[in-house]
């Protein structure tokens, strides 16, 4: 443990999209060498184990309408750690600079002049896609892909993170080939209309994942015009992803061929 004043040092840390196997060696060995853990709702629980026994842990996740803790008072929390010459970890599901507010924290840092680094993580878009065998991108089907939050649709609930502006949805239907929404499944139908509004075709296949690269994964494959039907029935919820666009085909394909592999074994 790290004790005296002006030897504080904070790690923002990226635990990945669920899975724990998925962290990086350098965020395990941050985790490690901790003193306070300052860690998010959807950060893997079995990562705390890695910590120190003596460590604090203290949880300052946000569930919708449910806040452990707001921005100021893990920032606040993080900066009297550091000053009292802790070495603190804040670990934030994902990757802190996606959709993580590590940049705040770190501004909030830096401002101080508390030294800190940040350690990437996997994220959600990445991870959750991948383990449900659709490629973002895909030689001859998507060269670009975007990720954005669906709390920002119209009719979404204003957060903490008011002040964002809101997502350009009439440039999305058309930009980029594939589509990653987080925090978008409450809006799903907004979302599903916006898009169509803006000229997305009905037939865009879409895919709907659940609690990505976890025992507890669930993946839909849909189309932009019944993916709300889709959704409704099998009861999806957070965490969820949506991937839109052709891509989402390729999970299609694999499934066929592995098919085909299987039988010809048997």
């Amino acid at each position: 443990m790290r004790h005296g004043l002006g030897e504080g040092f904070v790690s923002i840390v990226g635990a990945g999209p669920g899975d724990p196997e998925l962290i990086t060696v350098k965020a395990l060995k941050a985790i490690r060498a901790a003193d306070v853990i300052l860690y998010d709702r959807l950060v893997n629980v079995e990562l705390l184990t890695y910590g120190d026994s003596l460590a604090e842990r203290i949880y300052c996740g946000k569930a919708p309408g449910r806040h452990a803790m707001t921005q100021d008072m893990i920032q606040r929390r993080m900066i009297d750690s550091a000053l009292e010459g802790k070495r603190v970890v804040r670990l934030k599901g994902g990757d802190p600079f996606v959709f993580g507010r590590g940049g705040e924290e770190a501004l909030a840092l830096a401002a101080r002049g508390i030294p800190y680094e940040v350690i990437p993580g996997i994220t959600s878009a990445i991870g959750a896609a991948a383990a449900s065998g659709i490629p973002l991108t895909h030689r001859g089907v998507a060269a670009s892909f975007a990720c954005v939050t669906g709390s920002r649709c119209p009719g979404a609930e204003t957060g903490e993170d008011g002040g964002s502006p809101a997502v350009q949805w009439e440039l999305l239907a058309h930009a980029v080939d594939t589509l990653v929404i987080y925090m978008g499944v409450s809006q799903l139908k907004e979302i599903r209309s916006e898009l169509l509004r803006h000229g997305k075709a009905a037939s865009t296949p879409v895919a709907l994942i659940e609690s990505g690269t976890t025992r507890r994964q669930r993946t839909f494959t849909s189309t932009l015009g019944e993916v709300h039907k889709v959704a409704a029935a099998v009861q999806i919820s957070n965490p969820a992803l949506i991937v839109i666009g052709a891509a989402v085909l390729v999970r299609d394909q694999l499934a066929q061929l592995e098919r085909q592999a299987a039988s010809m074994i048997g």
